[in-house]
């Protein structure tokens, strides 16, 4: 997960990104709820934790609140949560003017403006290196919590980036989970000539645009050339000519034979959810932590399953995209620093790992005797275990200027604005920019 490196996650784990990222500027700020785009008490301290996170991580969070007051009835809260891009905006904007919340969301990495990296880079993060959690943190997933050797990031473990299915929509079709990418594409057609979308793809939410590239490239690149990454970070490998291009021309092939809903690029995360959820479209790529999302949008949560999204044409060596989940920083220049790393320090805690992980569907970064694994994951298990699943690709990206520049690059893609190799040409173009 290391910029320069090909690195998997260890056995019975994962590794992880979590969602993605862009802008919004005055206007999203106008939008976020009161308690976003409140003044902290930086420098001050006022007894209060202002935590801020994106709306995956609200039931977690809420939850884990509840049980610290409960040990720290004097200790008030204030929490907002909002869409994962106008916190990346705002929140990126308080932290460099000083003002930013105590404890906020944080991306693993380097792939964002709100990464790991690039805030403990630029100073803005506290150091979490002196908690005990921090030591059970497995190697392989070092560079997505730790900079110069110091852990800024809180994250409870890893996610990994599939295909959430209706069952009844496939049983209704006679079809089952697909293992190679012959096989995704008889199961498309079958889906297709019931009257039934295949796959609900919600471009117009940017942080969508990127999941199938990401479920295609570890077959595509990785399976073939592990250190893919180094050689990138080395200027001796490009997105154009590798295999991120028979990764585009999959995700391009799906939309060319019909096997998305009409307008893609106006279609949005919470309709795609929705299209899932009411049997109108089989399935859609998403990450696991998203899963809370979508049952929450049925009556039958049952109802819903995950499988490992087939990139190649060998069910027995099929590579996956898995990465640590969105997690928590504390604010260097808060006030009430020390009271938000105690927070933190209990959501370190064993029983409170297991709890925000089973919240979101993820494999907690450590497992006790009494950790549960989310059913919908056993599928993904053994891959991990056989050491075939990559981080997210834009933990390894050396700026924030890639990620959004796969997203646009995906949407031309999508309305037809660009091809392949102009696509990847925007995203060679972002890479080479100094962070």
């Amino acid at each position: 997960m290391t910029t320069g490196s090909h690195s998997r996650p260890g056995r019975g784990a994962i590794g992880r990104r979590g969602f993605l990222r862009t802008g919004g500027g005055v206007a999203a700020l106008a939008a976020l709820p009161p308690a976003l785009t409140a003044c902290s008490d930086s420098g001050g301290g006022s007894g209060k934790l202002r935590v801020v996170g994106v709306a995956d991580q609200q039931k977690p969070v809420e939850e884990l609140v509840t049980l610290y007051r409960k040990s720290h009835p004097d200790n008030e809260f204030a929490t907002s949560f909002a869409p994962t891009d106008q916190v990346q905006t705002v929140v990126r904007t308080q932290l460099a003017g000083g003002n930013a919340p105590d404890v906020h969301v944080l991306y693993p990495g380097s792939g964002s403006a709100m990464s790991m990296i690039e805030l403990a880079r630029a100073g803005l993060l506290a150091d979490l290196s002196d908690q005990s959690w921090t030591k059970e943190v497995p190697a392989g997933f070092h560079p997505a919590y730790r900079y110069e050797d110091k852990t800024y990031l809180y994250a409870a473990g890893s996610s990994a980036i599939g295909a959430i299915y209706n069952k009844n929509v496939f049983a209704e079709a006679g079809v089952e989970p697909p293992g190679t990418w012959g096989e995704l594409l008889d199961l498309c057609a079958t889906l297709k000539a019931r009257g039934v979308i295949p796959i609900a793809l919600g471009a117009q939410t940017p942080w969508v645009t990127q999941l199938i590239t990401y479920a295609l490239v570890p077959n595509a690149v990785y399976a073939k050339n592990p250190g893919f990454d180094a050689e990138m970070a080395a200027g001796k490998a490009h997105f154009r000519g590798s295999g991120w291009a028979d990764a585009m021309g999959k995700y391009q092939e799906l939309q060319r034979r019909g096997f998305f809903n009409d307008n893609p690029n106006g279609t949005t995360y919470e309709q795609q959810t929705s299209l899932v959820a009411s049997g109108k479209a089989a399935m859609a790529v998403q990450v696991s932590a998203v899963l809370a999302g979508f049952r929450r949008a049925t009556r039958t949560p049952g109802d819903l399953g995950m499988f490992p999204f087939p990139g190649g044409d060998d069910a027995a060596n099929l590579w996956i995209p898995a990465g640590v989940v969105v997690g928590l920083g504390v604010s260097a220049r808060s006030g009430e620093r020390a009271g938000a790393k105690r927070f933190v320090e209990f959501l370190g805690r064993q029983e409170n790992v297991d709890r925000w992980a089973r919240s979101v569907a993820a494999i907690p970064f450590r497992r006790g005797a009494s950790t549960a694994i989310d059913p919908v994951l056993k599928g993904f298990l053994p891959i991990i275990d056989d050491n075939r699943a990559v981080p997210f690709m834009d933990q390894s990206w050396p700026n924030a200027e890639v990620q959004p520049a796969h997203f646009a690059a995906v949407q031309n893609l999508l309305a037809g604005r660009t091809d392949i190799d102009g696509a990847l040409g925007q995203m060679d173009e972002a890479y080479g920019k100094k962070s």
